[in-house]
């Protein structure tokens, strides 16, 4: 019995916590580094980012309106509803009051 335990806990991958890719806290703030390493990461960074955006389905502009109305709507919806709550504790609270 205990050799089966050890089979499975031999197939099981063991997880390991990720790392910054420089291993230390003062890489990943910046502090103590060059300000051309900086600025190479920072080059990076706006590669990578360019890269993710090209993958972004974006809306066209029948989607755009149709969404915009819809979230207008919601939100004369909610104020109308807010300003009757907010209408009738009002009333509430000057009757308490008085």
């Amino acid at each position: 019995m205990s050799k089966k335990k050890d089979e499975t806990a031999e197939q099981t991958p063991k997880a390991t916590p990720a790392k910054p890719a420089s291993g230390n806290a003062a890489a990943v703030t910046g502090k103590g580094r060059s300000l051309a390493e900086r600025i190479a990461d920072f080059k990076e960074y706006l590669i990578l980012s360019r890269r993710e955006l090209s993958k972004v389905s974006w809306p066209n502009w029948k989607e755009t309106r149709k969404t915009s109305l819809v979230v207008l709507g919601f939100v004369v919806v909610m104020a109308i509803l807010l300003g009757l709550v907010d209408l009738v504790l009002s009333g509430v609270i000057r009757l308490i009051l008085s």
